[in-house]
């Protein structure tokens, strides 16, 4: 995908699939909703989790998020890096400094309003690589 098709989908699709490695070195991988602020993926994670647990330790990922349901309308993205913590642990009140990010969280799945819940912290998932298909230009 060029670049502006990349922004358009991960602004589009609401789940993604977060890989990490758990402290016996197996992978474990749960659904997450995430907003992408056209450089970093935004992650708002339960941290009484084992995600946050295997993140804090390693924070290495691997991110796919993906759609179609035909075979030539399948496309995705997958985002691989290092995830940083952003803000305080957890997350208590709303913070200035991630104002953008909760506005692009609150518009995508809370009606425009982010709710801070007192369980959740804010993850940073710049990508050191990006990997993206899209089937529909196969041209089936």
């Amino acid at each position: 995908m060029a670049k502006s098709e990349l922004d358009a989908f991960l602004g589009e699709e609401r789940m993604c699939r977060l890989a990490s490695v758990d402290s016996s070195g197996h992978p474990h991988v749960s659904p997450l909703w995430f907003v992408w602020d056209g450089s970093a993926l935004w992650l708002n994670s339960i941290v009484a989790s084992q995600r946050w647990r295997n993140l804090t330790r390693d924070p290495r990922v691997s991110v796919v998020v993906d759609g179609g349901e035909g075979y030539f309308e399948l496309r995705g993205v997958e985002l691989i890096g290092r995830v940083e913590v952003v803000g305080p642990v957890p997350c208590t009140v709303s913070d200035r400094a991630m104002a953008g990010v909760e506005r692009l969280w609150g518009t995508k799945y809370a009606d425009g309003e982010f709710v801070v819940d007192g369980r959740h912290a804010w993850l940073r998932l710049v990508p050191e690589k990006i990997v993206s298909w899209d089937f529909r230009k196969m041209g089936g």
